[in-house]
């Protein structure tokens, strides 16, 4: 049965949408489905896609995490077995080449949250409501909550959010500077769709290593930062694209980007 659906889109089709469709789940997740997650995020690492968009079908709820009702009952390591298929799935997401902007609307909680943690932008509806509810359940996020949230809203905020499990609305995770770009509900798709053309326009492998280093140099000391940043920027030199964007800045016209 397929839980997750992904599909090419915008003017250009090098923008893939991926969409969660368990609704009757609120979109939990089960072995099944982190299975499907992982699949098209591996498919997609080795496209031609420049973008993708991962959003859900069901308006009231993005992801309320794992499936529970699965998790009731396992053996200690089977829920091992289990959480390192959900591993697997949100390194796949966080270690993508391509830019992945998170679309949400509705719960985005526990597992759902740290799957939103995992991309690499976040547009919201003021509607959403987030969360890592895990200490109320005697256990705590496993997916990169503790690792990666105050990477976007200080550690201070970040320790108050995971040890209470509170929940929070989508205005004031804009305010937290936990979202791009906080929308009405009817909006979040087109403002979506905007930026991931904004993105795909430019140069794939300019936009690919602007990612990778600002993910690996982030916290570093300084003087280690400059050497492996500008280790990213000779990459981007010897590349037909480099050679195409100076070309089309003296014709005065826009650059056609292949992605080499």
């Amino acid at each position: 049965m397929a839980f997750v659906e992904w599909k090419r889109v915008g003017e250009t089709g090098t923008i893939a949408e991926i969409v969660l469709n368990r609704p009757e789940a609120r979109n939990a997740f089960n072995s099944e489905m982190a299975e499907q997650i992982l699949e098209i995020f591996q498919t997609i690492a080795k496209s031609d896609v420049r973008v993708v968009l991962l959003t859900s079908s069901n308006p009231k709820s993005f992801c309320s995490g794992a499936d529970l009702k699965e998790r009731n009952n396992m053996t200690e390591t089977e829920w091992r077995t289990q959480h390192q298929l959900f591993q697997n799935m949100f390194n796949s997401i966080q270690d993508l080449k391509q830019p992945v902007i998170a679309v949400v609307d509705g719960y985005a909680l526990a597992g759902g949250f740290e799957m939103i943690l995992n991309c690499d932008m976040i547009v919201a509806a003021e509607t959403a409501t987030f969360g890592l509810p895990e200490v109320t359940r005697g256990i705590m996020p496993g997916g990169g909550g503790t690792r990666l949230l105050s990477k976007r809203i200080g550690v201070h905020r970040a320790k108050e959010w995971v040890c209470t499990g509170k929940m929070v609305s989508g205005i004031e995770a804009d305010r937290a500077g936990l979202v791009n770009i906080l929308a009405k509900s009817s909006d979040i798709q087109d403002k979506a769709l905007a930026l991931a053309d904004k993105i795909s326009s430019n140069a794939p492998l300019a936009v690919q290593n602007c990612k990778a280093a600002v993910d690996e140099i982030f916290g570093m000391p300084n003087e280690e930062a400059r050497k492996i940043e500008i280790d990213y920027y000779n990459r981007c030199i010897n590349t037909e694209d480099r050679l195409e964007g100076v070309r089309a800045f003296v014709e005065k016209r826009s650059p056609q980007f292949v992605g080499k």
